[in-house]
C-alpha cells in the first residue's frame, strides 16, 4: 500500500470538512515517532489554528491521554480497526501528514521528516495567504528524519 499521491482525490472522512485547506495527521499513540512529531504537529496548529485534524488509530481515551501528555490541542478523531480512513489514504506508516485542499491531496509526508513538515507548513501558508511558519529547526533537538 502506498499513500495517496499528490493530485489524488482526498477520500472523505466523516465529520471533517476537506473542501478548504486542511492538515490531516495520522498517528498511533504508542508510536515513538508519533510521540516525537506530536509537538511539531502542535506547532502547525499554533501557526494555522483550525487547520490540523488528528486521525488516531486508538480509542478516544487513549487519544485524550496522548494529547495531554504531548501538549496537543488540535482535535483528533478515532480511526478504529479496521482503520477505514487510514486505509482510504494509503497510510502505511505513522505518522503521516497530508495537506489537502478542495478535496485534493497536495502534499504527503511519511514518518518524521523535518524538511517535509516545513514544506507542508509553507505550502499551507501559501494557500491561505498567511505568513509561513518554520515548525522545526535543528535547534529543537529533533533528528532531521526518523522512520515511522
Amino acid at each position: 500500500m502506498e499513500p495517496l499521491p499528490t493530485g489524488s482525490d482526498a477520500p472523505p472522512i466523516e465529520g471533517i470538512d476537506l473542501s478548504g485547506p486542511r492538515l490531516v495527521w495520522f498517528y498511533k499513540v504508542t508510536c515513538p515517532v508519533c510521540q516525537l512529531a506530536a509537538p511539531v504537529a502542535q506547532r502547525l496548529h499554533d501557526a494555522y489554528p483550525e487547520a490540523v485534524i488528528g486521525i488516531g488509530q486508538d480509542p478516544v481515551d487513549a487519544l485524550r491521554a496522548f494529547s495531554t501528555r504531548f501538549g496537543v490541542a488540535f482535535p483528533s478523531m478515532v480511526d478504529a480497526s479496521p482503520y477505514p480512513a487510514s486505509t482510504a489514504y494509503g497510510v502505511r506508516v505513522v505518522p503521516t501528514l497530508f495537506l489537502v485542499d478542495g478535496g485534493t491531496v497536495l502534499d504527503v509526508v511519511e514518518s518524521w521528516d523535518r524538511d517535509g513538515y516545513n514544506r507542508v507548513s509553507h505550502g499551507f501558508a501559501e494557500l491561505v495567504g498567511a505568513d509561513a511558519s518554520t515548525v522545526s529547526t535543528p535547534e529543537d533537538g529533533l533528528p532531521s528524519f526518523r522512520p515511522g
